[in-house]
């Protein structure tokens, strides 16, 4: 269902792997035998690298620059603006367990609000809970929207034509500061916080999805790899802690997203809803017939589980917000 539509511009397919080359932290380089290694320099001192079989598309949308490449590694992967974002051979790792924790925990989760998640693969997930009546997807880009019909179906596997999907193409912050509309479980699955992604990381922002969830109600965030992004994980769990009676994070390990263990911010009010035990879990598991490669009821209950660095970032966070109160 759409509210409103932007018109992407258009693609320009079939183009050389050279149409990447300068498209944000990327750079490429060709070897004599015709291999073609891309390098993402999205951490200081650090990148990661892919070789390319061939660039399956190549389009400027009204907000960023989308291409597509095929990784022998990964299959099919998504680039926003030089940044990897979403991989065929992965994306369950991190789909998964941002949308299974927040519902299974829940437990009667009617209606779902994900902010981002152009791809469709959060979408997807969310819509294999039989208790779920509405999702409701905001994305900032309708041309992501528009390439992820076409191109991924692999990821969403057509879950935008499901009658309890709801797509509403505005800026998620916009959106979260206007609605008067109310959830059980928010998914905040955005970009990093640079471009478009960046104001879904503020104090305004999470205070305004607060507001939109019911009572007892989840929001759960991606706060990136800790190892590189402690400062995106320290301020979201000084905000969380500010704005929630149970803050803290998760975790989850994409290989794509280089630098172990990825945070998943977690935020509520039901401070049962963190402690609930391994068997109830399963129950709801059961009773959903999900069919997952990576979450399960006792990941979901390790996963709250932190190394001591990470907890670090969120202990001292915490304390912030008691010595601020």
């Amino acid at each position: 269902m759409y509210r409103r539509v932007e018109k992407a511009l258009p693609a320009r397919r079939g183009k050389s792997i050279r149409t990447v080359a300068g498209i944000g932290p990327v750079s490429l380089k060709h070897e004599d035998d015709g291999t073609v290694w891309m390098h993402e320099h999205l951490h200081t001192g650090f990148s990661t690298t892919y070789r390319l079989e061939e660039t399956l598309y190549d389009s400027n949308t009204p907000h960023q620059r989308l291409v597509v490449g095929r990784a022998e590694a990964f299959g099919n992967v998504v680039w926003l603006d030089g940044v990897t974002q979403v991989t065929e051979r992965d994306e369950f790792c991190y789909h998964e367990m941002l949308a299974h924790v927040p519902i299974l925990a829940h437990g009667q989760a009617k209606s779902v609000l994900v902010i981002g998640g152009g791809d469709g693969g959060m979408a997807e997930e969310v819509l294999k809970h039989k208790t779920v009546e509405k999702l409701v997807m905001v994305e900032i880009d309708a041309g992501v929207i528009d390439f992820a019909r076409e191109h991924l179906s692999s990821i969403n596997k057509g879950c935008f034509d499901d009658q309890r999907f709801e797509l509403v193409i505005a800026d998620g912050k916009d959106f979260a500061t206007t609605s008067k509309d109310r959830f059980d479980v928010i998914i905040v699955d955005s970009t990093d916080p640079v471009g478009p992604g960046e104001v879904l990381f503020t104090r305004s922002f999470y205070s305004d999805c607060k507001r939109m969830l019911n009572g007892g109600g989840v929001l759960v965030t991606q706060n990136g790899v800790p190892w590189f992004q402690s400062d995106e994980l320290h301020n979201t769990m000084l905000n969380f802690a500010n704005l929630f009676a149970d803050a803290g994070c998760y975790l989850t390990v994409v290989p794509t997203y280089a630098g172990g263990f990825m945070a998943l911010g977690w935020g509520t009010d039901n401070s049962r809803l963190r402690l609930l035990d391994e068997a109830t879990l399963q129950k709801r598991f059961e009773a959903t017939d999900l069919n997952c490669r990576y979450y399960n009821p006792a990941i979901h209950k390790a996963a709250f589980a932190l190394p001591g660095f990470i907890g670090d970032i969120v202990h001292k966070a915490t304390q912030q917000a008691e010595n601020n109160s």
